[in-house]
């Protein structure tokens, strides 16, 4: 009987382990990246991941904007946040003014707001990205932003 509740007891106890995960690390090389398509994104622009959809489908890109670059008009199903890291750009959602971000910015987008964002027409800005998928999509493409919608 001893022998039987201390076999049970070192199961219990070792069976946390069977089931723990590590942590793991990436490197800015690891992850790469690319130049944004011009489908989506007019200008220089330079898309990398920073993770893909994990947990509760929610992905980020590091995306960095070179000046008069910036996404096309589009919505997100979740909506997203965008945590700008270095630089000064600017947003826009349908029907209001330009907005301005800069460094240590936080900017949420709600589920279906459509709307753009970017660089300014003298700086540079660089943003994670962050989003989640609903039924495999995190994101709607619209049309790219003409140079009038930029500019006002």
């Amino acid at each position: 009987m001893k022998t039987t509740l201390a076999a049970l007891a070192l199961t219990l106890a070792a069976a946390p382990a069977a089931f723990a995960q590590e942590m793991t690390q990436t490197t800015t090389l690891d992850r790469g990246g690319q130049i944004g398509s011009e489908d989506t994104f007019t200008g220089t622009v330079f898309v990398a991941p920073v993770f893909g959809p994990n947990m509760n489908d929610v992905s980020a890109g590091e995306v960095t904007f070179m000046p008069g670059a910036r996404s096309a008009w589009h919505t997100h199903p979740i909506g997203q946040y965008l945590v700008v890291t270095q630089g000064t750009g600017w947003y826009q959602e349908e029907g209001q003014e330009k907005q301005i971000m800069r460094t240590g910015d936080v900017v949420f987008a709600p589920a279906g707001v459509n709307h753009w964002h970017g660089a300014t027409d003298s700086t540079s800005v660089t943003h994670y990205a962050i989003q989640a998928a609903e039924d495999g999509s995190a994101v709607t493409w619209g049309a790219l932003v003409t140079d009038e919608e930029y500019g006002s």
